[in-house]
């Protein structure tokens, strides 16, 4: 399965509770790249995060989304919580500077009011930065990522749980390509689970075309849970819509979406899975 981020990375973490450690994980650079796995014949399912209970959207996932002829079959909730990790005999007294992905770098702004003389050090990842602090081998330099990056790459932790709001939680959806077979990649709901539905459509340019496309929901008693509007690139100031909805089961579903494309002019399911709650802290 492939994953943005270096080996250790909070994707893995998600990536290995969702479907066990016996997974074969394959680490990419950049969001691109890891979409590119599946048609490159290096991994036959990606699983990407999708939003940030405190950071938001990652708008570049749902632009590459709907580029691929990927769907999501399951989606993963991961606690995530931020450590400061060093080089064995560091200290926190003797460093000087802090790398991490900065999302992660902003979420920990209380610790680094606290230690005004730390330079934040913007990476690509967080456990990325967590292998070239270790590589180095600089006792002045710490990294902000996982507990799993901490074990990957052998550094220790040299300040738990620095992160400002504990409230912190990733969402990833697991993606596979369209077609039949999904079994292998079949995630059980726990619970008896509601059905969740993603999707993407445009609107015709006339007064009340929103109200329109959503009214069929709320009438077939589907719970509206995210709508996100991204620019269609090459007509500006035109947008696209994302929705996640949940629904009592699949009938209800698939009879609000057949009402929403009639006043839709375009529409595309990208997925219908178990909807998932919060889960376990990131590793």
């Amino acid at each position: 399965m492939a994953f943005q981020g270096e080996p250790g990375a909070f994707s893995e973490a998600a990536a290995m509770q969702l479907l066990g450690e016996g997974i074969e994980t394959v680490p990419r650079t950049t969001f691109d790249a890891a979409f590119r796995a599946i048609p490159d014949g290096a991994a036959d399912a990606l699983l990407a995060p999708v939003e940030n209970s405190l950071a938001g959207s990652v708008v570049r996932v749902y632009d590459l989304l709907l580029d691929s002829d990927l769907r999501i079959v399951a989606e993963m909730i991961l606690h995530i919580e931020h450590q400061l990790i060093g080089c064995p005999g560091a200290t926190l007294t003797g460093l000087r500077s802090v790398a991490s992905h900065p999302v992660a770098l902003a979420q920990c702004e209380r610790f680094f009011l606290a230690h005004p003389e730390l330079k934040r050090v913007p990476a690509e990842d967080t456990a990325g930065s967590v292998r070239e602090v270790l590589a180095r081998g600089e006792r002045s330099a710490a990294a902000i990522a996982g507990r799993r990056a901490a074990v990957r790459y052998g550094g220790v932790i040299l300040a738990e749980d620095i992160h400002d709001n504990s409230e912190n939680f990733t969402r990833f959806v697991l993606l596979i390509p369209q077609g039949p077979d999904s079994g292998h990649w079949q995630v059980e709901p726990a619970n008896a689970a509601p059905l969740k539905m993603s999707l993407a459509l445009r609107l015709a340019h006339k007064p009340g075309s929103l109200l329109a496309a959503l009214e069929p929901f709320a009438r077939h008693g589907v719970n509206l849970l995210k709508i996100e509007s991204r620019p269609i690139q090459g007509r500006p100031w035109e947008y696209r819509f994302f929705l996640d909805v949940e629904g009592p089961e699949t009938s209800n579903l698939q009879t609000a979406i057949e009402a929403a494309r009639g006043v839709t002019s375009e529409l595309r399911v990208l997925g219908i899975y178990p909807a998932a709650r919060a889960g376990a802290a990131g590793a």
